[in-house]
């Protein structure tokens, strides 16, 4: 895990402190940001990666479309766009997007203070191979019955499945 420097939060979202990643992890700590984003397509279904096995945490889970820290003084929005170049090799150029949701874990059981995003488009990425081991197009319902099935995803995934839900309805 990198050793990152993480903004903390308070119940506010307002930085009160900054910590490494590492410090942020081993304390158990919720109070930093990070963004999700998922990729819809025309027919309305969700691109799903499964995660690398070399990742620490959640190895050969399924994931959101997108996910990752927000860095110390970065914004919300600007971790979004670094997050997409990085893990998925996209720009924003021509696409159309959304803002859909802001989870809190004090509020929504989420492991951190999120912002969660919508990418319209019918492309499926160049997704970085040391993020993600394959992905592919599914229904929003197929992705809770794979859920319901004890399917292993990334921790937030159930949450985040149901706040695409009622997004796209």
């Amino acid at each position: 895990m990198n050793d990152e420097l993480l903004d903390l939060v308070n119940e506010y979202d307002e930085v009160i402190a900054q910590k490494s990643r590492l410090e942020v992890y081993k304390n158990g700590l919720r109070n930093f940001r990070v963004v999700n984003a998922f990729l819809i397509n025309e027919q309305k279904q969700v691109w799903i990666p499964r995660r690398a096995p070399t990742k620490r945490l959640f190895p050969l889970c399924l994931d959101a479309s997108m996910g990752g820290h927000v860095m110390a003084g970065e914004t919300y929005h600007e971790a979004f766009l670094r997050e997409l170049h990085e893990e998925l090799n996209l720009g924003l150029e021509g696409l159309d997007y959304d803002c859909c949701a802001k989870l809190v874990p004090h509020e929504h059981n989420v492991s951190a203070y999120m912002q969660v995003y919508l990418v319209y488009t019918n492309k499926s990425p160049d997704y970085n191979k040391q993020d993600f081991d394959s992905a592919a197009w599914y229904a929003i319902s197929t992705l809770e019955e794979f859920i319901n099935a004890g399917i292993s995803t990334k921790g937030d995934l159930p949450m985040l499945v149901q706040t695409v839900k009622a997004f796209l309805i």
